[in-house]
């Protein structure tokens, strides 16, 4: 009797130092989600996935290894090999693994200067679609005068009245907004006030969380220089700004032409903003998703085929939309209120007008029009083709989804530029016409970052477990 217990505790300890031994031999790549343990990869039990999983449930029962899932070892071999993820929310020694991240301290770290980032991103969304607002409204020049800081808006009938005075000065008080009412300067000058004031709001929004996740010690040095480059940009836009309302202030060349900022300060004030949005957004996807959906290699093979021509796509779509800034600036919008045919034409006469010929494509109120309808067609047309090619590449279903919501989002953008245009520039399309170009952008910014290629170390994980086949 004694004899068999001692040879049972024998075997039982050759079995659990077999089992620590298949559990320490390979590197930790977890099956089964974020709280699954590590198992070493499939090839190691040998055999079929029928003989793995009768070994593995022999152990389970026969020798304590009962605390593990059976979504582990009743997982069919094809479920496996194709949703392997690197990394997951147990504390795993992500150090080792060659994935460099840009928060340190740990998830719930990751998951707040994400949330923080995408709140700026936001943030410098609804900025440039008032901006928009305000320069529909002819808003824009409702302030003479300009301090880095700001200040208090006028609070008495007295103050309010020295704040209309100063307008009425304007060349654009006396050329187009002559007889104006205080009650109507008082409504373009609150959207002036408040489109500065939102972005300094920003500002605020943006450095004091910066200032306290150093403190804490969340950012990395890459972060952290990256988001001082934003900073800087972000308080240069405010100058850029109030460079381009200047241009608006000076007395036009001609009696006969309105008041209004220089369009290429305007397209450079714009330009700014969508790379500043683009900075933030970039870096807020990267701190919270710093791989690419991956699963297969055949997926990732895939998803690098689809960036070759994303890039470009998404090179155009930033193109379009800075044209657009230009058809803004010149109020081109307001010209040739017909589509697809510009007036009785389908290319105006008098598109290369101007000497030199390079100033048509950016004073040029017909060229502009023209040069923005031809970009938004060859960005919806090249949108189509990045989907109808990526239909036939094999890769991750996310990627495929996002890709027609993308071309939707084209389509949607197209039709309200159309509209906008045979409905003389409304203020609410117009303003919707300008959302839709950032939004447009951002799926694209999206689409890029998901077709990313991986680091070395998902992919070694992926090359490192072979294909089962059932």
């Amino acid at each position: 009797m004694t004899g068999g217990r001692l040879g049972n505790l024998i075997r039982r300890g050759k079995a659990l130092t077999l089992i620590s031994q298949l559990k320490n031999s390979s590197p930790r790549v977890p099956y089964g989600g974020s709280s699954s343990p590590a198992l070493p990869p499939p090839a190691r039990f040998g055999g079929s996935g029928s003989h793995r999983e009768g070994f593995l449930a022999r152990f389970a029962s026969f020798y304590g290894f009962k605390s593990m899932p059976k979504s582990l070892y009743g997982q069919s071999s094809r479920n496996m090999s194709t949703s392997i993820p690197l990394a997951s929310s147990s504390k795993m020694d992500l150090s080792n693994s060659g994935l460099r991240l840009l928060v340190t301290k740990g998830p719930h770290a990751q998951t707040v200067v994400g949330i923080w980032l995408f709140g700026c991103a936001a943030w410098v969304f609804s900025l440039v679609v008032l901006g928009g607002v305000t320069r529909l409204t002819r808003s824009g020049l409702s302030m003479t005068d300009w301090k880095f800081t700001g200040g208090l808006p006028p609070l008495s009938e007295d103050q309010w009245l020295l704040e209309f005075e100063k307008y009425q000065q304007s060349p654009e008080y006396k050329r187009v907004n002559k007889g104006m009412t205080l009650e109507d300067f008082k409504f373009i000058y609150w959207m002036e006030y408040a489109h500065r004031m939102w972005g300094r709001g920003l500002g605020m929004v943006f450095a004091f969380p910066f200032m306290y996740f150093l403190a804490k010690g969340f950012i990395t040095r890459q972060l952290g220089l990256r988001l001082s480059a934003l900073f800087a940009l972000g308080g240069a836009q405010g100058l850029v700004g109030w460079w381009m309302v200047k241009s608006g202030l000076e007395e036009p060349p001609s009696e006969y032409v309105q008041p209004r900022v220089s369009p290429y300060r305007l397209a450079t004030h714009l330009t700014s903003a969508f790379v500043i949005y683009c900075g933030i957004l970039w870096t807020a996807l990267s701190v919270v998703m710093p791989e690419p959906p991956s699963g297969t290699l055949e997926w990732i093979r895939g998803a690098a085929r689809v960036q070759k021509w994303a890039l470009p796509v998404s090179l155009l779509v930033g193109m379009t939309a800075i044209s657009g800034a230009f058809v803004a600036g010149n109020d081109a919008g307001h010209a040739y209120n017909t589509f697809p045919k510009m007036g009785d034409s389908w290319i105006p006469e008098d598109i290369f007008d101007m000497d030199p010929l390079i100033r048509n494509f950016f004073e040029n109120t017909s060229t502009v029009q023209l040069n923005h309808r031809i970009l938004a067609t060859a960005t919806l047309a090249s949108v189509g083709g990045l989907w109808f090619a990526a239909r036939k590449v094999n890769m991750h279903p996310a990627v495929q989804s996002l890709i027609g919501s993308t071309l939707g989002m084209a389509a949607v953008q197209v039709t309200l530029g159309i509209t906008t245009l045979l409905t003389y520039v409304p203020v609410s399309l117009a303003s919707a016409h300008q959302a839709g170009a950032l939004t447009l952008l951002t799926l694209m910014i999206i689409l890029t970052h998901t077709l990313r290629r991986p680091s070395p170390a998902l992919l070694k994980s992926l090359t490192s477990i072979p294909r089962m086949k059932s």
